[in-house]
Parts: C-alpha cells; sequence; structure tokens
C-alpha cells in the first residue's frame, strides 16, 4: 500500500475516502450487497447499503472537480466467499480525467511491479500458474480470446451496428458445439460469461500478465461505446495466472444511457434473484457534468495474494471474515 500510494502520489493524485453507507450499493445484476437501515434523528428506519465499489462517490467527485483520485478502499460484497471472493476487502479505484484508457493499463503495469518487489518476488503464482510481473502484459482483444481460446467468433452473435440484443440461439449453438454446458433458460450473457470462465480465463496472464480488451458493449454497462467499432466498449480487465486483478473503463458519462443501461441490469437481477436495487439519482445528475474519464478498480488483496504466492484470499487478510456457515 505504501508503495501504491507513493506512485500515485508521484502522479499528482489526491487520495480520498469516499462514505461506504450509500444509497444504493451499485446496479449490477450479479452483485450483492448487504442492506441495512439508517435511522434518524426522527426514529424512521430508511434503507440504507454497504457499498459493493467506492465507484459512485468517487464519479462524484470528478463532477465536483476533482481530476485525479485515488481510493483504497474496503467494499462487501453478499454471496461470495472462496479462494478468490469474501464478503469484505480492499478496492483499489482510480481515475484520471482527460486520460485514456492505456494510461489505465501503465499504472496496473506499474503495480504489478511494485506488488513483487515489495514481497520480494520474481513470478506471481497462483496454484500452478505463474507470471512474470516485469514482462510488458500482452494485450488481447475479447473477440480474439474466444477465437483463440474457445474456437468460436463470438462477432457471430452481435449485431453489426451495435444495436439491438446480442442473438442468444448463435452463441448457444456455438457453445454446445465445444462441449460447454448451456440451460434453456440462459441469457446470451449467461452462456458468453460461462464460455469466458471456462475455456478462456484460465489461460490469460500465464507466462506474462494479460489485458483483455474491447468488451462487447452488453457487459460494459458503466463503458463508453468504442469510437471505432460500436459492438464493443472501452473497457479492459487485467489478469495474472488466470486470476482477474483489475476492471478498467472510459467511462460513460451520458445519464439517459446510463439509467437505460441500469433498468436493463436491474431487470436481470429481478428475473434471476427477485431483488432489486434502488438507483442513485445523485449520481445520475452528477454524470451530466461529469468530464470525460477512465477510471479502473483492483482487487488489492488477490495482487497480494499473487505476489506472495498464497492459495486464498483469506491467507493475506489481516483478519478474514468470519464465516457463520462455519460456526459450530
Amino acid at each position: 500500500m505504501s508503495l501504491i500510494r507513493r506512485h500515485f502520489e508521484a502522479e499528482g493524485f489526491v487520495e480520498v475516502e469516499p462514505a461506504a453507507l450509500q444509497a444504493s450499493p451499485g446496479a449490477e445484476a450479479h452483485l450483492h450487497a448487504f442492506a441495512t437501515a439508517m435511522v434518524g434523528p426522527d426514529g424512521v428506519a430508511r434503507p440504507a447499503y454497504l457499498h459493493t465499489s467506492p465507484e459512485f462517490a468517487m464519479k462524484k467527485l470528478l463532477a465536483a472537480g476533482e481530476r485525479k483520485i485515488f481510493a483504497l478502499s474496503r467494499v462487501f460484497r453478499n454471496r461470495e466467499r472462496g479462494a478468490l471472493h469474501a464478503p469484505e476487502f480492499t478496492m483499489l479505484e482510480w481515475y484520471r480525467v482527460g486520460a485514456p484508457l492505456d494510461s489505465l493499463m501503465a499504472d496496473c503495469a506499474a503495480f504489478l511491479r511494485l506488488a513483487a518487489e515489495a514481497a520480494g518476488a520474481r513470478r506471481l503464482r497462483w496454484r500452478e500458474r505463474e507470471a512474470d510481473p516485469f514482462a510488458p502484459p500482452e494485450r488481447l482483444s475479447v473477440r480474439d480470446a474466444f477465437r483463440l481460446h474457445a474456437g468460436l467468433d463470438l462477432f457471430a452473435s452481435l449485431p453489426a451496428d451495435g444495436r439491438g440484443a446480442p442473438d442468444r440461439e448463435t452463441l448457444a449453438r456455438q457453445a454446445a458445439e465445444i462441449g460447454v454446458r448451456v440451460s434453456a433458460d440462459d441469457s446470451w450473457s449467461d452462456v458468453f460469461s460461462r464460455i469466458l470462465s471456462d475455456r478462456i480465463e484460465p489461460r490469460l496472464g500465464v507466462g506474462r500478465p494479460t489485458f483483455l480488451a474491447d468488451y462487447p458493449v452488453s457487459q460494459a454497462a458503466l463503458a463508453r461505446v468504442s469510437p471505432d467499432d460500436p459492438r464493443v466498449a472501452e473497457r479492459f480487465e487485467l489478469y495474472a495466472c488466470g486470476v482477474e486483478l483489475a476492471n478498467a473503463f472510459g467511462e460513460l458519462t451520458d445519464p439517459v444511457e446510463q439509467r437505460r443501461r441500469f433498468a436493463e441490469e436491474m431487470a436481470v437481477k429481478r428475473r434471476v434473484y427477485g431483488e432489486v436495487f434502488p438507483i442513485d439519482e445523485d449520481f445520475l445528475a452528477a454524470l451530466a457534468i461529469m468530464p470525460a474519464a477512465s477510471g479502473a478498480a483492483l482487487g488489492f488483496d488477490r495482487l497480494v495474494m499473487l505476489a506472495c504466492g498464497a492459495e486464498r484470499i483469506d491467507d493475506v487478510q489481516w483478519t478474514p471474515v468470519f464465516d457463520p456457515a462455519a460456526a459450530p
């Protein structure tokens, strides 16, 4: 953390401390929040949530005039526990106003080196996979990754003009042909995610880190559409040792389009989980005056895991969150 702070200080960043209690925890269909109640002086309990990311609060700060900010925030995600997941963990999030997405790739590469140096490691390790944190990362588009590692053309299921819904049947047929399980009620996004997790992610960041870039628009709810191809968004993820470490966007600043995407995400959430989260209206108002920016979120605990060669996220947390299911 000290090395990362020095990196940002040298770049002229301001460290901020976004509040964890928010009106909305986020608006992604498959993220789950911890709900609570805020009791006012009037004794009335009103809904509140622990944030799943400091993103909404940090973008409000960009709208208020900040230009380079970062935060090391404790974030909270329900239904998450495993080797790579914890209900509470540390997220490093940062934004650069007026900067291209490539500048965040340079930051990510620097953090890999800093983590290795802090741990006295020459390689990042997780289970049987290794990556060289000092090697220049490869950049691979999602389309090329599907071709290379799954043997299919993802874009055959996307409308050429970027408008309209992806073709679920085309992708489902391709998935079945390569032996990936598809259920009758799977959506296009479900099939996409299963192919990605089963066939592609384990092969990313092996030997050297990988930037997986140019995601389909439907898989980047908070990102701008690419000016070069209306089928993809300005989004990349950083992988090392088959582990996703960071997620970055060229940030969407159109509040009307953002509201539409939130509605789509919550429709999926209602269908799959029977619940929805409220929309943060202050956030949408801030988007209308937020300058063009690029932003990224990095799982700090995962980065430490790989630098230390640890097997589980619990191994690198000072006090892992208790597991009520394991209580006697």
